[in-house]
Formats: C-alpha cells, structure tokens, sequence
C-alpha cells in the first residue's frame, strides 16, 4: 500500500467520533458516511427526509472537493435510511446531484442513525 491520506476539510461536519471524514489510498477515495450535520453548528439541519438529504449530499459534495473529486469520481454510494418509505423521496434528491453513468449503490434502512438522522449517505470514488 502507498500511502494513506487523511482527508480533512471544513466543508462538511467534523468527525464525531474515531474516524476521518475520508482517506485516500492508492487513488481510490474511501468517504465516511455523512449525515444531515450542518459544517458550522454541528446540529442536524432539515425536518424533511428531502432537506436532509440535500445536506447531506452537500456534505459528501465538501469531502469530494476536499479530496480533488466530485459526484463524477464516485464509483460506489451506500444509503441508510431510518425509514425505506422515504426512499423514493431520498432518491429523487440524490440523483439531482449526480449524472449518467450513474454509480453503483445501495441502500437499506437501519434501526437508527446518528443523531436522529432520517438519512446518512457514504462514497467510494477513483480519483
């Protein structure tokens, strides 16, 4: 392995616990999952499913920046969701952010997220 980088920036919510907001190793860029956590006050932000969601994807979008990348460099998405009857509301958020091809994804509903979190999303993106 050549390297391990640690990915920092204030763009997106500080880590609330022991791990980065992304690291870098070997071009592949391995992104935690962010939640509706807004940068500046650390307090989850939206009442809606949908506003969640685009802080959230404004989040990942920080971490991208963060990390020389954007929505067109992420290879994989994994979505938690604390209801799947908002996953067409989720959706519909999340593709506004991306454009074809499309990456691969999941996504599955948890018991419970991080702060009473409707949703959480993380990448892997190839630089």
């Amino acid at each position: 392995m050549t390297g391990k980088n640690r990915i920092v920036t204030n763009m997106a919510p500080d880590a609330i616990g022991p791990y980065s907001q992304a690291i870098e190793v070997d071009g592949m860029l391995y992104c935690s999952g962010q939640i509706p956590l807004d940068p500046e006050t650390m307090e989850i932000t939206g009442t809606t499913v949908e506003e969640q969601t685009h802080r959230v994807m404004k989040n990942v979008e920080g971490v991208l920046k963060a990390a020389n990348c954007d929505f067109g460099n992420v290879i994989k998405a994994m979505i938690f969701l604390d209801d799947m009857n908002d996953f067409a509301k989720v959706n519909e958020v999340y593709a506004s952010y991306l454009k074809e091809p499309y990456p691969a994804r999941s996504a599955v509903e948890v018991a419970k997220l991080p702060k009473g979190a409707m949703v959480e999303v993380e990448v892997i993106a190839k630089k």
